[in-house]
């Protein structure tokens, strides 16, 4: 794995301190989402279909700092959106470095150089770059044309003044994994720290609706990318049981309770992906969820979902209570033939409900009973 070993060590004694005191249900990693408006418009999220008075909406600084505090993760993930259009994502990201918590600021990068200057290099901090593949395949991806030389050009310049880059990519069905393969060459020549890769999650608000992957294709995909792959050291950022559960080696539950997410509405139910409402406060969003209601097998939107946010953190907890699995599948890397592992059946289901309108709606009314916060 990419992870440095002190990072490694904190996030483990996290997870032996949560064992040790009985819990269940713990958070590895918070998605803090400040805003949503975002500058790109990629046909494959389903993330800033808004009206603009809710593209507008920050989350303050406060806010911030309150909910890593509130929620107590040793790992914060602040997606967007586009989080370097916050005009106060300095101070967010300084006040989580100082907390002590590891920090991955995922962007596109299209204005890092111009705000790196502004950050400070830190063993906490890592600029989280979307690349979805080489040039042609990236500038496809996010709809415009000229983004991956920019996004390359950012990385650079963010490595040359001692800053931790990752990338972290998404994969949709029109991905052929000879052209993954040697995107994964690339970065690693780039020197970046780590990759997250994962497959695109069906948002059902997204523009593109044709290339998700449904989960045995991602299988079939991650395999013949692993079998590539092997002896080429790619640095992934991800636990090797993940890997491995997309190669279809492992049946996994999701643990959406893992990476909990707080955005410009509040503790969004059930994950990062899935909106179905808000909880007010972190502790109402563990107590008050319905959690066996979600995940695939149990409904209809997440049949096909295999996305890390949901599945990194079932694999991490393996990994912690079969450590000797874990190595193995380290040292030997993916399995990329025989049989798939069981899958979970989907004839129990519930079917899909869909509430985004009424949502939007009610956020909406609520903006306009109180001052709006000024974007930026």
């Amino acid at each position: 794995m990419a992870i440095p070993m002190r990072q490694q060590a904190a996030v483990g004694a996290y997870i032996l301190k949560q064992r040790l005191l009985g819990r269940k249900r713990y958070p590895l990693v918070l998605m803090l989402e400040p805003l949503y408006q975002c500058n790109l418009a990629c046909a494959g999220c389903g993330k800033i279909d808004y009206p603009d008075s809710i593209l507008r909406r920050r989350l303050s600084v406060e806010e911030c700092l309150s909910a890593v505090d509130e929620c107590g993760a040793p790992v914060v993930t602040i997606p967007g959106g586009e989080p370097l259009l916050h005009k106060d994502i300095v101070k967010i990201v300084d006040g989580i470095v100082a907390k002590g918590k590891y920090v991955y600021l995922c962007t596109n990068a299209l204005l890092l150089e111009k705000r790196l200057d502004q950050f400070t290099p830190s063993q906490f901090l890592t600029f989280s770059v979307h690349l979805d593949g080489l040039k042609e395949q990236h500038d496809k991806a996010v709809s415009q044309t000229g983004v991956f030389d920019r996004a390359v050009s950012a990385i650079k310049a963010a490595r040359a003044k001692g800053f931790r880059v990752s990338v972290n990519c998404t994969l949709f069905d029109d991905a052929k994994p000879a052209e993954v393969a040697a995107f994964f060459d690339y970065v690693k020549e780039l020197g970046v720290e780590g990759v997250t890769v994962a497959p695109g999650y069906a948002y059902e608000r997204a523009p593109d609706q044709e290339h998700f992957l449904n989960r045995r294709k991602t299988k079939q995909l991650f395999r013949e990318v692993f079998k590539l792959g092997k002896g080429r050291k790619w640095p992934f950022n991800q636990s090797s049981l993940y890997l491995d559960f997309l190669a279809g080696n492992q049946t996994y539950k999701c643990t959406p309770w893992g990476t909990p997410t707080r955005n410009v509405f509040g503790w969004q139910r059930p994950c990062y992906l899935l909106n179905e409402g808000y909880a007010k406060t972190f502790k109402e969003l563990m107590e008050d969820t319905d959690w066996d209601s979600y995940g695939t097998g149990a409904y209809e939107k997440c049949a096909d979902c295999m996305a890390h946010c949901g599945y990194e953190p079932t694999a991490v907890t393996d990994a912690t209570a079969n450590p000797l699995k874990m190595m193995a599948v380290s040292l030997r890397g993916p399995r990329t033939d025989g049989d798939f592992a069981p899958e979970i059946p989907l004839d129990r289901q519930r079917p899909a409900e869909f509430k985004h309108e009424d949502l939007v709606k009610s956020a909406v009314n609520s903006s306009t009973k109180a001052p709006e916060k000024a974007a930026g």
